[in-house]
């Protein structure tokens, strides 16, 4: 009986293979971009690997080689990229087993983490700070992400079609490619990001007046030919931030202040996620992690409360 030969290629050249089969023209731009990243680094790393000498050890002295100069959150990001090319491996014959198995996730010691949202408090200075007149303008755009939790790139791509007033509901089916020259409308990030969001009735009424002379498919924010700059914005809302003396946030913060509004308010973890079109409940765990725990820290406070009551 003849013995299997597993594939002999070079670790990095199979997983530029794998790149041009399953993510060419499947995924986004930026997402494509992410697995081209990962594959010079693992050329860079382990330049002379070849497939057959993948096992557990090897792959973890990969990881490990990567934490030397990364977080632990970005050697998990690279874990994962790597990840689902070597189960596809396995799966197809060229991998015996998989070598990703009970991997260890390390990293070098993070750095100090910048306030990426802020508290109720703050929130509601912002709000009541911004300029909101009877013309659309960009404190508009800040405020509607702070109610709604929508990325940058969906909020630019909304138009009067996209509201739904009789439900209070606004329809997220796209997004608006603000990285290129040119921009135009583009896919949202994946299939989850297409929902819709609730909306208070003050808020719709307010864009109701606000985009009634605008045409159904006109964007609503800023003109076609406009050139969107996310830095720009960002600054401009720094600016809001400083003056009045709150921590500084992103135009992504703000999605990130709404999360964790909600989260704090009791709404599930479930709902969070479909309200931020994340693919699933994983990735609002990690991201939120800290209130969470927070979370759960009250509540055991609440069972003990309970318990001592019986």
């Amino acid at each position: 009986m003849s013995r299997k030969k597993y594939s002999t290629k070079l670790f990095y050249k199979y997983y530029l293979d794998w790149i041009h089969i399953y993510k060419d023209n499947a995924v986004r731009p930026v997402t494509l971009n992410k697995y081209y990243l990962v594959q010079r680094k693992l050329k860079e790393l382990v330049p002379n690997l070849h497939m057959h000498e993948l096992d557990r050890r090897s792959y973890q002295q990969i990881l490990n080689l990567y934490a030397q100069d990364h977080e632990k959150t970005t050697v998990l990001d690279f874990h994962h990229h790597l990840k689902a090319s070597l189960f596809d491996a396995v799966d197809d014959g060229l991998l015996k087993s998989d070598p990703t198995r009970r991997a260890i996730i390390k990293g070098c010691p993070p750095s100090k983490k910048k306030i990426k949202y802020l508290n109720l408090f703050d929130l509601q200075k912002l709000i009541r700070s911004l300029d909101l007149g009877s013309e659309i303008n960009w404190d508009w755009f800040f405020l509607l992400i702070a109610k709604t939790g929508l990325r940058f790139a969906e909020a630019l791509a909304l138009t009067p079609k996209d509201f739904d007033f009789e439900k209070q509901r606004i329809i997220i089916s796209k997004s608006w490619n603000y990285k290129e020259k040119i921009g135009y409308f583009q896919p949202t990030k994946n299939e989850s990001s297409n929902r819709t969001v609730m909306v208070d009735w003050q808020l719709m009424q307010q864009f109701r007046s606000l985009i009634n002379d605008k045409a159904e498919e006109q964007l609503i924010f800023f003109d076609k030919k406009q050139r969107i700059y996310n830095s720009t914005l960002n600054q401009k809302l720094a600016s809001y931030c400083k003056e009045l003396d709150i921590p500084v946030i992103s135009i992504h913060g703000l999605r990130h202040t709404h999360a964790s509004l909600l989260l704090y308010e009791g709404v599930s973890i479930a709902s969070v996620a479909k309200r931020l079109g994340h693919s699933n409940t994983a990735t609002t765990q990690e991201t939120y992690i800290h209130i969470i725990r927070e979370l759960e820290n009250k509540d055991n406070d609440k069972i003990l409360h309970h318990l001592s009551q019986l």
